[in-house]
């Protein structure tokens, strides 16, 4: 709304020139939504507490009794910042604006269900298998179906170190993304089993992203780094700004000991969009890179079920997710995350370097 209302009078007022840029909004939208989380927060927690929406310890998991009762479903308040925020500071002619919202939103409308039912069941299962992959399906088909039918998009696929390999999948483009929006989807889902551990990675791919949306969306910056240019996409890089701002302002609360946990309406809301924003930005299997955190600990528990049936009963890890083999190693949470974080970054650092090596 501000861009509407401020950038007709750049004209006659030099000063709000700024307005216009895209990196200055995105630069706001980010502090926006970290005040709103940060300042929110606290109300948030007394909210979800007093409607005893609190986190149920998994009985066969590693032994986190103490988290009981701590209050979950803090993806609301973190989706509150970041739509707030980009309404705020984004172009909203933007269609690609519209769509990222609407997977984020979406993505978090299953997740919303899924810790809905456990808060009423009291224990920690939620949707079916079935169901919320369903839901994640008709989410995501809509949103890349009007993806792949916006005329300055295209069903190429860009492929990392090699500047002329980019086959164009026509149709079969549909059922790829889905794969990159589900599959990153859940593996922040999957990741989300101690404190600050999903929200730390997915800070670092949205900022990532932010740069890789950008860059597509500049023709000039794009032909230069040879990477594919899809006309107004970079105005995606203010929705980033503003995920990168509520996460931050919501690990100022998920932080070990944490004093709320995101749930799945904000794991899935936000692995999803990641896997959208990859699929605007035309770096689809660069996710594997950046979300390199996200995939081992898919893997994790990929290896870990189909080497337990294989060979009837043995296992390859102590417990799958990842970060509970650590756990059962003896190695501290708040060092498992820490490192974690670490390799998030190296991953991100690793994916900017292959603008270069093309």
């Amino acid at each position: 709304m501000i861009y509407h209302f401020l950038v007709p009078l750049s004209a006659q007022i030099s000063a709000l020139n700024v307005f216009r840029y895209i990196t200055f909004r995105s630069i706001y939208a980010l502090l926006t939504a970290l005040i709103i989380t940060i300042v929110l927060g606290p109300a948030m927690m007394r909210w979800l507490q007093r409607i005893k929406c609190g986190q149920y310890i998994q009985e066969d998991g590693p032994q986190h009794q103490c988290k009981a009762g701590t209050p979950t479903m803090g993806g609301l308040l973190l989706g509150f910042g970041v739509l707030i925020s980009t309404l705020l500071w984004a172009d909203l002619s933007n269609v690609y604006v519209w769509l990222t919202m609407f997977v984020f939103v979406g993505f978090g409308a299953v997740g919303f269900v899924d810790d809905y039912i456990k808060v009423v069941r009291k224990q920690n299962k939620g949707l079916s298998a079935v169901a919320k992959l369903g839901g994640q399906l008709i989410v995501a088909g809509i949103a890349v179906a009007l993806l792949i039918m916006q005329p300055a998009y295209s069903t190429e696929l860009s492929v990392p170190f090699f500047k002329n390999i980019s086959p164009d999948l026509g149709w079969f483009y549909l059922p790829f993304a889905l794969l990159v929006l589900i599959g990153s989807s859940n593996g922040v889902n999957l990741t989300d089993g101690l404190d600050g551990l999903a929200i730390g990675p997915s800070i670092v791919g949205a900022s990532c992203f932010a740069f890789f949306i950008y860059v597509a969306g500049h023709v000039g910056i794009a032909s230069y780094l040879n990477v594919t240019h899809v006309p107004g996409v970079g105005e995606v890089t203010v929705f980033c700004g503003a995920l990168v701002g509520a996460g931050l302002g919501f690990l100022w609360y998920n932080a070990y000991p944490a004093q709320i946990f995101m749930g799945d309406v904000g794991s899935l809301s936000i692995g999803g969009v990641l896997g959208f924003i990859a699929v605007l930005a035309k770096q689809e299997l660069l996710l594997t890179i950046v979300g390199g955190v996200f995939v081992f600990e898919t893997l994790s528990v990929i290896l870990q079920v189909g080497y337990f049936k294989f060979s009837g009963g043995k296992r390859i890890f102590r417990m799958a997710p990842l970060h509970h083999h650590f756990e059962h190693k003896g190695v501290p949470e708040s060092k498992i995350v820490i490192r974690f974080w670490i390799l998030s970054v190296l991953m991100a650092l690793m994916a900017l370097s292959t603008l270069k090596l093309r």
